[in-house]
């Protein structure tokens, strides 16, 4: 066994990649990977400490988000970029030791033993790195704890590595919470204690999903803040003539830094994948040569890329390897990576230089003529669906609404997921369905219709925007006067990261009950820990959409 990892759905045999990772990960980013995790829990145990003596650490805070993120699954490829890291955090780490000894020393209180061994030191050779990590390996705690505890801290894990890549986002818009970080550092500490406790496991992975819904609000008003309410637009899906960059991610900010950055040179903007929904907010669709999206969600990007004749731009996870026909015209930016692929650094500032992406895109062919029009519309999140509460209430009061149906998540490639086209496809002319994340490629260009003006088909935003559905839900409720798991809505998701694990673990946190999930069930949940989730929240596995819309309109 080279190597293990079970954190996404498409894991090798359902159970884990041992070999070579499914994403691309290989065995030495993998070992890095762990090593820079543990490095994080050191840092964080510190700084959970110096917060209890009211000394809070900013270079550790943002240091342990950055780690969470970077390992992700489809971020962060690069050895070199992994094992800088690496060093980044042990500096830190020893620095915010330090800051913990002066704390305890100055209110003369002794400090506290590590509950884990947190000194290690990254050797300077990455290859003699390589092998420390791979003693501190997601395997090695299966054997010494079993896979029900080992699981369920790999859940929180999880859950934590979610959570961070949206604390992340709000923090490059300014937008910042002590508390989040806090108990980002707090759940870090309690995994360094290698607890075997499953109550207590079960417990603090609720609590990560409490905490992640203060960070997509986070996210929400950080987003919302800067470039307004995203509104109903309609958005074409075809190409037009012209010079071209595709950007991909997630991040609003580096769109807009881009679409200053090439105002009036000649240059049309399409967004991809999971930056579909950056066409709806204000401030980013006022730029004239945002001119819509290309292709669909990010497992198709090898295909969609090679034929894309112009610059592509990575700003966040999604990342696959490279084919050699776009190799020279694919750039990342952030903490995603791929070694060989150029990258765009940040300044002190957070300002971003995409002239390497410019150049690259005025020498490729462009697209030589506009393609015929299609189009869709995006732009339902909370802020317009509640603008028409009373219509929709309305609507549900005089049944012509009978039932809401949350179809989305994140999408991928594995067999299977053609389940959730042919869920939206089955339901009733007379019911309504709630999309997000990439998820809804599956089904987001076909024809839905509306019901009283009142489109069947809302896309909610992104997966980080089930904060907007979440809201939605609540205010629904409201209304009826009824608690959300009394109104006529069915939750249907697909998962293939970390962030739709701590999106699943807010929706427990709120007690959504009667979730299905597929198209497969985590490798890292085992039979005992599916028990309980099954018993408490009745969360269940997907069947075939005959029967699981047979049961929910039940």
């Amino acid at each position: 066994m080279d190597m293990f990892c079970y954190q996404c759905e498409q894991t090798a045999m359902g159970t884990g990649c041992t070999l070579r990772g499914v994403c691309g990960k290989d065995p030495e980013t993998a070992a890095l990977q762990d090593l820079l995790i543990h490095i994080a829990e050191g840092a964080s145990q510190y700084a959970h400490r110096t917060r209890q003596l009211d000394v809070p650490h900013r270079e550790a805070d943002l240091f342990v988000v950055e780690a969470l993120f970077a390992t992700v699954t489809n971020v962060d490829f690069d050895p070199k970029r992994v094992a800088e890291l690496i060093q980044r955090g042990a500096a830190v780490r020893n620095a915010v030791k330090k800051a913990y000894e002066t704390a305890c020393q100055q209110s003369g209180k002794q400090p506290e033993p590590l509950t884990k061994d947190a000194a290690i030191e990254p050797a300077a050779d990455i290859d003699e790195m390589i092998r420390q990590g791979e003693q501190v390996t997601i395997q090695k705690r299966i054997d010494s704890l079993g896979e029900d505890a080992a699981g369920l801290q790999e859940l929180i894990t999880y859950g934590l590595k979610g959570m961070a890549a949206y604390v992340d986002h709000a923090h490059i818009l300014g937008v910042e919470d002590d508390g989040v970080y806090a108990f980002i550092h707090e759940a870090m500490a309690f995994l360094a204690a290698n607890p075997g406790d499953v109550d207590a496991l079960v417990a603090m992975a609720l609590r990560v999903g409490e905490v992640n819904l203060k960070a997509m609000e986070m996210l929400d008003a950080a987003n919302t803040g800067t470039y307004g309410h995203p509104e109903p637009t309609e958005v074409r899906i075809t190409p037009l003539a012209g010079k071209a960059i595709c950007v991909s991610g997630h991040d609003l900010k580096d769109l807009k830094m881009l679409l200053e950055q090439t105002e009036g040179k000649g240059i049309n903007i399409y967004t991809h994948g999971e930056m579909l929904p950056c066409l709806a907010y204000p401030e980013l669709k006022k730029h004239k040569h945002l001119v819509g999206n290309y292709g669909g969600a990010w497992q198709n990007q090898r295909d969609e890329f090679d034929a894309f004749p112009g610059a592509i731009l990575m700003t966040t996870n999604c990342i696959q390897r490279p084919e050699d026909g776009y190799a020279e015209r694919i750039f990342t930016t952030g903490l995603v990576a791929w070694p060989g692929v150029a990258h765009i650094p940040a300044d002190a500032e957070g300002n971003k230089d995409f002239t390497p992406v410019i150049e690259a895109a005025l020498a490729a062919p462009g697209f030589d003529k506009d393609a015929e029009s299609k189009t869709i519309t995006i732009g339902f999140a909370r802020n317009t669906v509640m603008s028409v509460a009373d219509k929709v209430v309305e609507a549900v009061k005089n049944r012509k609404i009978r039932h809401f149906f949350l179809i989305g998540g994140c999408d991928g490639a594995k067999p299977g997921r053609n389940y959730y086209t042919e869920l939206a496809q089955q339901v009733p002319d007379d019911c309504v369905i709630l999309t997000l994340a990439c998820g809804k490629y599956r089904f987001n260009k076909l024809p839905f219709g509306d019901i009283g003006g009142i489109p069947r088909l809302l896309d909610c935003g992104q997966c980080n925007d089930a904060y907007s559905a979440i809201q939605i839900a609540v205010a629904l409720a409201k209304a009826f006067d009824c608690g959300v798991n009394d109104l006529p809505l069915s939750l249907v998701l697909s998962w293939y990261e970390q962030k739709a694990v701590c999106i699943l673990l807010t929706l427990l946190h709120l007690g959504i009950k009667d979730m299905r999930l597929g198209p497969t069930l985590p490798a890292f949940v085992g039979p005992n820990v599916l028990k309980v989730l099954v018993d408490q929240f009745n969360l269940m596995p997907i069947k075939t959409p005959e029967e699981d819309l047979a049961a929910m309109l039940a």
